[in-house]
This record gives structure tokens, sequence and C-alpha cells, in this order.
């Protein structure tokens, strides 16, 4: 039985663009039916067209990927996946943007260990630039917080006669249902809105 030639493509969003990692797997001479593709994150390996894609591998059959990140970006879990796949499954990778990855070649103990060395390397810088990216966007928010931006959905706005609606519904005049149906909120908004009325009520009279 020949080896059969597969390809993985992974890009980190719905919005991230697949197309560069998709020539370069035709520049190869991948089959289209044999491109896996998961538009997900590569912080784990818990991606359903990834998982297609190694209960398909067979021993001897090719897998193509553009880079080492788009294997993953987990450290640890690429070193895991790698093993498993040319050492377990038992096919060849070959990552296209750096020749030195290529298991077909070196299959001697010097190309093993050179690969291996390169591997885990590549793995390390890929998780750093992950764990750096989340910094960065950590102290985007912090900054953008300190100087007043708020992040969420906007507040409910209460209605101008909420006031009376609150006194109607103390007074037993309107049953709570009626209240929420003519703030338009939800009862769990209605009293966190309802807190802060009665703290800004009290304010006013102190």
């Amino acid at each position: 039985m020949g080896k059969n030639i597969y390809g993985y493509v992974r890009c980190s969003s719905m919005d991230q663009n697949e197309d560069r990692q998709m020539i370069a797997l035709r520049e190869v001479f991948v089959p289209e039916k044999n491109i896996f593709m998961d538009k997900q994150s590569g912080k784990d390996f818990e991606r359903p067209n990834y998982k297609k894609l190694v209960k398909s591998l067979k021993a001897g059959d090719i897998l193509y990927i553009l880079s080492i990140d788009r294997l993953g970006r987990n450290y640890e879990e690429i070193q895991k996946q790698w093993r498993v796949l040319t050492k377990e499954i038992g096919i060849d990778i070959c990552v296209l943007d750096m020749p030195l990855l290529d298991t077909r070649n070196g299959k001697d103990l010097m190309g093993t260990f050179i690969a291996d060395l390169v591997l885990q390397i590549l793995s390390f810088v890929a998780q750093n630039e992950r764990e750096n990216i989340k910094k960065r966007q950590a102290e985007g928010i912090a900054a953008a917080k300190a100087k007043g931006v708020r992040f969420g959905r906007p507040e409910k706005k209460v209605p101008d006669d909420f006031g009376e609606l609150v006194k109607a519904w103390e007074q037993k005049k309107l049953p709570l249902s009626e209240v929420l149906k003519q703030c338009s909120m939800s009862e769990a908004t209605f009293y966190r809105r309802l807190r802060k009325y009665r703290i800004f009520c009290n304010s006013k009279k102190g």
C-alpha cells in the first residue's frame, strides 16, 4: 500500500486568511481532499479536523505544514504530538519554511538529533511568542482601563420613570413582572440597578 500525502492548515481565528498556507501545500502537490483545516487557537490540540487527520494517518504517510506554529503554539504539546506522529504512528513530517524539520532527511542519529534540537527551539519560540502576545494584550487592556475605557456590553439604561416604577412596585401597585417589562430588564439587572438607585437616593439625602 502506497504512502499518502497530507497537509494541515490552522488559522488562529475565523478572520485570519488561510490562502498562504493552502498555496504552499498545493505547491508540493498535497491533494485537496487530504488537506485538513482548523480555524482555531493553537493553544492545544483539541481541534476537530486535526483529530480527523490523525485518525487518517498511517505509517509511511507524509504530513506537510507550512510552519511549526501552524501545528500549535504550546511547547510541550507540540513536542508530544511530534512524538505521536513520527514515533507512534510512524509518519514523516515536513515543515515547509524550515528544511531542517523534514524527517525524511537525516534518518541517522545525527540527523535525528539536529531535527529534535531545531524542533525544541522552534517550539519554544512559538510558545514564547504566544505568551508575549497575551502579555501585550493584558498590558493594552490595563492601559485602556486606566484611561477610562470600558469593556463588555454597555450597561442597560434605566427608563426616566424608573423611580416611579420602583415606588409603585414597593407599594404593591405593580407586580415585578410588569416593572421588568416596562424597564426591558431581566430580574438580575433590575435588582442590580435598584441597588445603585437606592445608593444614589441615600447619598442625595445625606
